[in-house]
């Protein structure tokens, strides 16, 4: 089970440093600019769709409220 555990951690490690040079590799190359400028617009684009459906869902609990305190007043129980 050690051994198990311990290529585990060894595996993690490998990623980890794999994707560390990755990530080295771009930020040093000529195309840093354009890839942070590519992070950026899809972060951008990502908080407004978040931001849309956060406001459609305000929205449909609203009108689901308004529905519910209008059938309750309409059916007394």
């Amino acid at each position: 089970m050690s051994e198990n555990k311990g290529t585990k951690i060894l595996l993690a490690f490998v990623a980890g440093a794999a994707i560390g040079a990755a990530i080295g590799y771009f930020l040093n190359s000529d195309k840093k600019e354009e890839i942070l400028s590519d992070i950026q617009e899809g972060a951008s684009k990502l908080k407004n769709d978040i931001q849309e459906n956060l406001s459609r869902a305000k929205e449909m609990v609203d009108n689901f409220r308004t529905n519910n305190v209008d059938s309750s007043t309409e059916n007394p129980a």
